[in-house]
C-alpha cells in the first residue's frame, strides 16, 4: 500500500531494498537508511520530532516577520481525528513561533467572536479525544458573512485552517467566492477533510471514516454473535454515510456482511429477490448449523425501502427458514476514540497543511494598493489590509489523499467534480470494493460447481524494479500512481 494505492512489487528487488536498509543501520549510515525509506515515512518522522516536545528556545523558531496568526475552526458533524489534527497543528505552530487561534462552536462562534489563543497544554490529551473539543455544527458563514469578515480582521487572522466535512467544503468555497467583497478573506485557506461519510471532494480518505468503520465492525461482530446463537436470524443494520456508500461498503467488507445497500446502487424488488433467494438457499443448505448473517443498509439507500421494510420483506419471503431483525447504530458512529489510522493521517494532514499555509502566506506578504481592490459601489473602501493578502484561487485548497500521494487541490477546481445536490464527489473510486462483498459472501457464486457471475478487476498497480528505485532510492514520483 502506498497511501491509498495498492501495488504489486517484484519480490526479489523489494527484499534487496529491505536488506540495504538493515545494512545501512548496522553501519550507522542513517542518512542512507532514511533515503531507502518511503518519502511518507521520512515526512512522518520529521513531523513527529517537531510536535513531540515543547521547545521554547528551539532552532525551529522563525524570524518575527515570518510568524503568523493562524485560526482553526471545525465545521460539520463530529468525526474522529478532528482533535488530533488540531493538536498537531497547534503544537507545530507553537514550536515555530506562530500564534494559533481556536474558533469555538464553528462559524456561528466565529461570527460572535468566540476566539481564544490555543497553547501547548490546552490541546494536551486531544490525540485520544473523539468528537470536537472546539465545538462544531453545520452552519455556514453565509448567515453573517460581514460578521465573519469583521472578526477575522479584528483578530488579524492571516491564515485559516478548516477541519470538517462537506459543510466545511462549501464554507471554504463560499469564503473564497466572497474575497472581492471582503478583503479579510484574501488569505490562504485550507480544508482538512474530516467526516464519517468520506464525501469530501478532492480526497479519497477523510478523517473519521476509519474510526466509524471500526465502530460498525465491532457492533456488527456483536450482533452477529446473537444471530449465530439463534442459528436462523438475519440482521439488517442501518449505518450512516449520507448519500455516500463508502462507510457501508468498507464496514461490510471488513465485517463479513452478506450484502450492502448503498445510494449509488439503490434498492429495488429485483435486487431484494436476488438477495432473498441467496439467503434461502444458504439457510436450506446449512439447516441447523447456519452462521448468523448481517446486511448493512446505508441510511439513504432508498426513499421507499427503509431498513424496517427490507427486514419485513426478508422475513415475509423467508419461507420460515430464518427471521429478520433490525438495528440502527445511529450516532455511535460519530464518537469513540480515533483509530490509529485516523490519528496518523490527522497528524500528516495537519503538518502538511501548516507547511502549505506558511509557504502561501510568505509568498503573499505585502500590502496591496487599495485602489486596485474592486468593491461594490455602496461599500466604503477599507483603510486597513492584513499584511498577508492574496486572492489567487490556488490559495484556497483541500488537502487530500489522492492515489499514492497527499496533495493540495484548489477548491475552485473541484466544483465541476462535485454533485452539490447529493453532497458527494462525482467519482466513486471505491466502486471495485463493492463487488468483493458479493463474491466473498457467495452471491452470484455457484459454490457446488464453481464459477462466479461477478467479475472482479484488480485495481493494483504493477511496479517494476526501476519503479522501486525511483520511489525509495530517489523519492521520485510515478505517473502510474497518480
Amino acid at each position: 500500500m502506498l497511501e491509498n494505492k495498492i501495488t504489486t512489487q517484484p519480490l526479489k528487488e523489494a527484499i534487496e531494498l529491505t536488506g540495504q536498509v538493515a545494512q545501512a543501520i548496522e553501519s550507522l549510515n542513517f542518512d542512507r537508511a532514511m533515503g531507502l525509506r518511503s518519502a511518507s515515512f521520512a515526512k512522518q518522522l520529521t513531523s513527529y520530532k517537531e510536535i513531540a516536545n515543547f521547545n521554547p528556545d528551539s532552532k525551529m523558531k522563525l524570524p518575527n516577520e515570518q510568524r503568523l496568526r493562524i485560526a482553526i475552526v471545525h465545521a460539520g458533524a463530529p468525526a474522529g481525528g478532528m482533535n488530533t489534527a488540531t493538536r498537531s497543528a497547534v503544537r507545530l505552530c507553537i514550536n515555530r513561533g506562530h500564534t494559533v487561534l481556536g474558533v469555538h462552536n464553528g462559524f456561528p462562534g466565529l461570527m460572535r467572536g468566540e476566539i481564544s489563543e490555543l497553547d501547548w497544554l490546552t490541546v494536551d490529551g486531544w490525540t485520544i479525544a473523539g468528537g470536537s473539543r472546539l465545538g462544531t455544527n453545520r452552519d455556514q458563514p453565509g448567515l453573517q458573512m460581514g460578521a465573519v469578515a469583521y472578526q477575522m480582521q479584528k483578530h488579524n487572522v492571516q491564515a485559516l485552517m478548516v477541519v470538517g466535512g462537506f459543510e466545511a467544503f462549501t464554507a471554504v468555497l463560499e469564503l473564497g467566492r466572497n474575497r472581492t467583497q471582503y478583503p479579510a478573506f484574501c488569505i490562504p485557506m485550507v480544508l482538512v477533510p474530516a467526516t464519517v461519510s468520506n464525501n469530501v471532494p478532492g480526497t479519497e480518505f477523510s478523517l473519521g471514516a476509519d474510526t466509524a468503520a471500526n465502530v460498525i465492525v465491532r457492533s456488527t461482530d456483536m450482533i452477529k454473535q446473537s444471530a449465530s446463537s439463534n442459528r436462523r436470524r438475519v440482521f439488517v443494520i442501518e449505518v450512516q454515510g449520507g448519500n455516500c456508500g463508502f462507510l457501508a461498503v468498507t464496514a461490510g467488507l471488513s465485517g463479513g456482511s452478506t450484502t450492502v445497500y448503498t445510494p449509488e446502487e439503490g434498492v429495488d424488488l429485483t435486487r431484494l429477490q436476488r438477495d432473498i433467494a441467496h439467503l434461502r438457499a444458504r439457510y436450506i443448505k446449512e439447516l441447523g448449523r447456519s452462521e448468523g448473517r448481517v446486511t448493512l443498509c446505508n441510511e439513504n439507500a432508498s426513499k421507499i425501502y427503509s431498513t424496517e421494510m427490507i427486514a419485513s420483506i426478508y422475513e415475509a419471503e423467508s419461507g420460515g427458514f430464518y427471521g429478520a431483525r433490525t438495528s440502527v447504530l445511529g450516532h455511535l458512529q460519530q464518537g469513540g476514540t480515533p483509530s490509529p489510522l485516523d490519528r496518523c493521517r490527522a497528524n500528516t494532514m495537519a503538518v502538511d497543511s501548516v507547511n502549505w499555509l506558511q509557504a502561501r502566506c510568505w509568498d503573499a506578504m505585502h500590502i496591496p494598493n487599495e485602489n486596485n481592490v474592486r468593491l461594490p459601489s455602496d461599500q466604503l473602501k477599507r483603510k486597513y489590509f492584513p499584511c498577508v493578502y492574496t486572492d489567487a484561487p490556488q490559495t484556497a485548497a483541500v488537502i487530500g489523499v489522492v492515489g499514492s500521494e497527499v496533495r493540495f487541490t484548489p477548491i475552485s477546481d473541484l466544483v465541476v467534480h462535485t454533485d452539490f445536490a447529493r453532497r458527494v464527489p462525482r467519482t466513486i473510486w471505491w466502486e471495485a470494493s463493492r463487488q468483493l462483498i458479493d463474491i466473498l459472501s457467495g452471491v452470484g457464486v455457484d459454490i457446488e460447481n464453481g464459477g462466479c457471475v461477478s467479475e472482479y478487476k484488480s485495481c493494483a498497480v504493477d511496479l517494476t524494479a526501476d519503479d522501486l528505485m525511483r520511489l525509495y532510492g530517489q523519492h521520485g514520483r510515478l505517473a502510474k500512481l497518480s
